[in-house]
């Protein structure tokens, strides 16, 4: 039986376990990388485990989150990132070189190789056939440590593509197309191959936008072959010598297959307020729009850059829209003004964002109150934005262009002609805001810099036999890891900082929660189905760690949150039967006793001494996370405390 493209680079790296989907695996990671955001947590991991070298063949600390520095804190963390870098050899992507997946990409990123990324969108680099996968912090730290990755082997998805994208229909209504198929959760313990003739139609952007958006899928990640097209990228890039071809083998078996003919997408919209909420443009159009954003990590990149501005070049935006611009890159920007572009697109009105996040993670540029904003990103959660009752929609750069020019939803067909663009054969290359490690013999001698924004990793609390503790939060399906701990210029500056952030904890749900936590001492949460999904960051179990939260019970859990939880030392527990959790009602008092053989059997009974009712839990742990929930968490367990 032959193999999928996963599959060989899974055989490859594997360091522990079998190939059978379910199990526990181990594979030894190429590359890391992290964003400041969550890297500052990650960095402060990886000093107190205690390595003085990275062991990775490529280690990038990217600046590109939290650029708007409206105090100190910011810049003392990038400072304290520069620092820990230049010292443990990782390299260091200053502020404005871009966004953590377009630089990667463009500069570092190898068909073949492992990455993870402290960040959920690090599947970007499947774009080019890498086995990228987003992580929490603790788990990218041990992995710069030479610690090998923890995942369980996931099923096979393949998605054929057929046939070729219509004039105004893009990557970007691929990706929402797949998630109208499959939804939020579709993807979940599945890696999602592209493949087909309709790929050789795709450029590395292209596919890039698309592996990008699968993480909002819940897939582990997304791949697609390495191809002459990759190669002609790489080629261009100057890093032809990184081209390694991969594709899968003729007889490899998917568990799902899903086709999709490229020819029949129309234009299509993600409505407020999930990335899976999809309709057709045509459906919603003439709703009135007041904002508009292009950029992020999934559509920045130069050919959407260019497309935009062909699309604005002799046009004026509607005087009632506010319309940003975030190049992904330096690269890209410089590009653009080399060629013109640029002024193509200021002179329509547009306002010109820096090389960065941004509006994305609710860094600045946020709408106006419950304004509608179009936004080329990947997540449109209620509140990521910055503003609370915002309804942001997500589309294609095209799609984002008319509804500036016309104020409001707009197919984009009514543009006129497609514009053609042509992407140079050689990108401009300027790695000078790459500034790279010490060596071994200099890094001796250099200091750390710390802030007084930096306060100490949060307390382990060793899983026990018998837990009792109050449900101090009850909530629905889909809670995102923006309701756990929300994102946003007030909050992001204070994520080396867990006391500060356990103020805002799930205020999105419950405004008393932190306040309700902290009075119980210790305390558990219940939850509905796909629990945590969305972002990577670890901060969504440290906090409630730091809160005293023992065991989160849910209906289902999203991946990488999961795995956060258990490195923190929380347990993730399930129903056994969903319908148990129309037992238990916030501020009941809640009692688990037998917890270890609870765990060796994968069954551990709840029980409700408020309404004196039990409910049976399920766990399946393998002995590694039993062992690291006994020592509080991953980091003591990689001690050996």
């Amino acid at each position: 039986m032959g193999l999928t493209i996963a599959q060989k680079i899974i055989k490859n790296h594997l360091v522990e376990g079998d190939m059978t989907p379910g199990s526990e695996i181990a594979l030894k990671i190429d590359q890391t990388l992290t964003q400041d955001a969550t890297g500052t947590m990650a960095y402060l991991e990886f000093e107190a485990i205690g390595i003085d070298r990275v062991k990775t063949e490529r280690s990038v600390a990217y600046i590109d989150h939290n650029t708007l520095q409206c105090g100190f804190e910011n810049a003392d963390d990038h400072i304290y990132i520069q620092s820990v870098a230049k010292k443990h050899g990782i390299y260091f992507s200053r502020p404005g070189n871009g966004i953590c997946h377009q630089v990667h990409l463009e500069r570092f990123g190898i068909p073949g190789k492992t990455l993870i990324g402290s960040d959920s969108h690090t599947p970007t680099g499947g774009g080019i056939g890498m086995l990228a996968m987003g992580a929490g912090g603790l788990d990218v730290a041990v992995a710069m440590g030479g610690g090998a990755y923890y995942i369980t082997m996931p099923k096979m998805y393949k998605v054929n593509l057929t046939g070729k994208l219509n004039p105004f229909v893009t990557a970007k209504d691929v990706s929402l197309e797949i998630l109208r198929i499959l939804s939020v959760k579709g993807g979940v313990g599945a890696i999602i191959e592209w493949g087909g003739e309709g790929i050789k139609t795709l450029s590395v952007p292209e596919r890039a936008t698309i592996t990008n958006m699968g993480t909002e899928l819940g897939a582990t990640t997304s791949i697609f072959p390495s191809d002459e097209i990759t190669k002609a990228f790489l080629e261009a890039e100057g890093r032809g010598a990184d081209f390694v071809p991969l594709e899968s083998d003729p007889d490899a078996v998917y568990d799902r297959i899903i086709d999709i003919d490229l020819s029949t997408l129309e234009p299509l919209i993600a409505c407020p307020h999930s990335p899976d909420n999809v309709v057709k443009v045509s459906e919603v159009e003439d709703t009135k729009v007041d904002q508009v954003c292009i950029g992020s990590c999934t559509n920045s990149s130069l050919s959407d850059m260019l497309k935009v501005a062909a699309l604005l070049k002799g046009r004026t935006i509607d005087p009632s829209v506010s319309l940003s611009i975030s190049p992904g890159s330096k690269q890209v920007l410089s590009m653009l003004a080399s060629s013109g572009a640029l002024g193509d697109i200021l002179a329509s009105g547009a306002r010109l964002l820096e090389c960065a996040c941004g509006p994305c993670i609710g860094m600045g540029f946020s709408p106006n109150s419950a304004g509608v904003s179009l936004r080329t990103f990947n997540r449109n959660f209620l509140g990521r934005s910055g503003t609370k009752d915002g309804n942001v929609y997500l589309v294609s750069p095209e799609t984002a262009v008319a509804a500036a020019v016309f104020g409001k939803i707009t197919d984009p067909r009514k543009l006129g002609e497609a514009p053609v663009i042509t992407i140079p054969e050689k990108y401009a290359i300027d790695d000078s805001a790459v500034i790279e490690p010490a060596s071994a013999d200099e890094a001796k001698n250099l200091e750390v810099k710390r802030g007084p924004n930096i306060k100490p990793f949060p307390d382990s609390h060793p899983v026990t036999d018998e837990i009792s503790a109050k449900l101090v939060l009850k909530v629905g399906d889909n809670i995102t890891t923006d309701h756990i701990m929300p994102a946003g210029a007030k909050i992001l500056p204070y994520r080396s900082n867990i006391p500060f952030l356990s103020q805002f904890c799930f205020t999105v749900c419950d405004e008393k929660f932190p306040e309700n936590a902290k009075a119980a001492g210790q305390s558990f949460i219940i939850g509905g189905s796909n629990y945590g999904q969305g972002s990577s960051r670890e901060h969504a179990a440290l906090v409630p760690l730091y809160l005293g939260v023992r065991a989160v019970i849910a209906k289902s859990f999203a991946r990488i949150h999961a795995a956060n939880l258990i490195n923190a030392g929380i347990m993730p527990l399930t129903f056994e039967n969903p319908e148990d959790y129309d037992k238990l009602d916030q501020n009941d008092e809640l009692c688990m006793e037998g917890i270890f053989e609870g765990m060796d059997s994968g069954k551990i009974t709840l029980c409700n001494k408020t309404k004196n009712i039990c409910v049976k839990l399920a766990c399946s742990f393998t002995d590694r996370q039993k062992a690291i929930l006994k020592a509080g968490g991953l980091l003591g367990y990689t001690k050996g405390e």
